[in-house]
């Protein structure tokens, strides 16, 4: 699994496992915080009534024929309340009086209980001993909507407690209010959730894409791909940066040492036999005629020697750069006319025909670097070409880059060399001469197209004939 992938996931488990702890416990919360709510309001309610009841005692003796009116004149009332989601069209509190032996002396609901000894419930004898007087009784037993919350109040006497008050009302009524309020702390909860994932996946994003960018740059410099060190946010990821950059150039320094080492080595260690093969024969005696041969041939190795140091002189520069010093616009379709015109004389004296179809394509990049590289292609197509045949140079824009191709008529690459025409010094034999080149130019081409961005491949054609195409970014 990707480090992204794993980031992920583990950001979207914990705010899973954090969103459904917080859901739970806010949704457990509701419906208590309702009943406190509720029970706080009869606290207010029981010692008003009380203290009504207070003001209308008969030398200490309760007189509940008023609140027995009052009671039955609201409950006649017709009214209508909508209170959120809840719907009221009567009252569902209940009010009971009791006298100091916590006897029931007025009942609201319809006096069922009066007369009836409540001395025993817990929110008349708490309050009857002058402490707070509480109750939560189920109705109907084992069903936890039919709660009743009962709130007593003392009924005082110059200063003896001679009655509690107490009012009840059915929790059932907040069922709605509770249901509903869970319902919109869920839509608010799974709402602001789903924000919060998002800012903690831009997060992620925002954390990986940068040691992704750097993983592509170690990449690169593995595989000795030419990159860039990317932008890369906050010290500690800069800081790795560079210690990457500053590895690479001490790799590449030594591995280009000694690289370079190895191809000259390898690069001139053929013709350097032939020129001492031909020294050693020179100095015996021989017909004039193989002499002048043997000197011609000493001249021409000496002279590839040459070639291939200039050659891989140039292709070193080129790998130490890493990067291009100068960038200009260039017209693609232009450059490669002027660079074709300098073949025309050798093609024409091969038998080889020269035909452009290049449109206007501009590029950023170095001139000379890049009319270096269409050159050695443009050699190599007319080399491998044979009489009669054609080299078609084309510049066409494609999939927002700039394409070069160069057809040539020739017999092909083989399938086995074809893994290997990059390679340096690998060379295949021309045609026309069945001499090999130096194997440095298209090494050289790579290199130079790498430089700019680029790619550059080499395939044969269905028709026959090889393609050689270069992909450029387009400016």
């Amino acid at each position: 699994m990707s480090l992204r992938l794993r980031l992920v996931a583990l950001l979207i488990g914990i705010f899973a496992l954090g969103e459904w702890m917080v859901v739970r416990v806010v949704l457990a919360e509701v419906r208590p915080r309702y009943l406190e709510s509720m029970e706080e309001s009869l606290v207010d309610a029981s010692r008003l009534l009380a203290a009504m009841l207070e003001t209308q005692l008969r030398d200490g003796a309760l007189d509940v024929a008023s609140l027995r009116k009052a009671d039955a004149a609201a409950r006649r009332e017709m009214f209508f309340a909508q209170i959120y989601s809840l719907q009221k069209t009567q009252i569902d509190l209940r009010v009971y009086v009791t006298d100091a032996a916590g006897r029931v002396v007025f009942d609201s609901d319809g006096g069922r209980a009066e007369g009836a000894d409540y001395s025993k419930w817990r929110d008349v004898r708490l309050t009857l001993q002058g402490e707070y007087g509480a109750r939560a009784t189920e109705v109907e037993p084992g069903d936890p909507e039919s709660l009743m919350l009962y709130i007593a109040a003392p009924i005082r006497h110059r200063g003896d407690i001679v009655g509690a008050l107490s009012v009840g009302k059915p929790t059932r009524a907040i069922g709605g209010l509770v249901a509903s309020a869970q319902r919109r702390l869920l839509y608010y909860a799974v709402g602001g959730g789903l924000g919060v994932l998002l800012v903690l996946l831009l997060t992620a994003h925002w954390v990986i894409v940068p040691i992704e960018r750097l993983t592509e740059y170690a990449r690169a410099v593995r595989d000795g791909r030419p990159a860039v060190l990317p932008p890369l946010p906050g010290r500690t990821l800069r800081v790795l940066g560079n210690a990457f950059a500053e590895m690479r150039e001490s790799l590449e320094g030594r591995q280009h040492l000694e690289r370079t080492t190895q191809a000259l080595a390898h690069g001139i260690k053929a013709p350097l036999a032939a020129v001492r093969g031909a020294a050693e024969l020179l100095g015996e005696e021989m017909p004039l005629e193989e002499r002048r041969r043997f000197v011609e041939n000493l001249r021409a190795e000496s002279g590839r020697i040459e070639q291939i140091v200039e050659r891989l002189l140039r292709l070193t520069a080129l790998e130490a750069r890493g990067a291009l010093q100068t960038r200009e616009r260039i017209d693609l379709g232009r450059l490669a006319d002027q660079t074709a015109e300098t073949f025309r004389t050798p093609a024409e004296m091969a038998g080889v025909e020269l035909r452009l179809e290049c449109a206007p394509v501009v590029v950023c990049g170095d001139r000379q670097l890049l009319q270096e590289a269409l050159a050695n292609l443009i050699q190599n197509a007319v080399e491998f070409s044979p009489r009669g045949c054609a080299v078609v140079i084309g510049v066409h824009a494609e999939d927002g880059q700039a394409c070069v191709t160069v057809a040539d008529g020739g017999p092909g690459v083989p399938e086995y060399a074809l893994p290997r025409v990059f390679e340096r010094f690998y060379s295949l034999e021309r045609p026309s001469s069945g001499r090999k080149s130096t194997g440095l130019g298209l090494s050289l081409v790579r290199e130079i197209i790498h430089l700019h961005g680029g790619e550059v491949t080499l395939e044969n054609r269905r028709e026959g004939g090889a393609l050689a195409t270069l992909r450029l970014p387009v400016a």
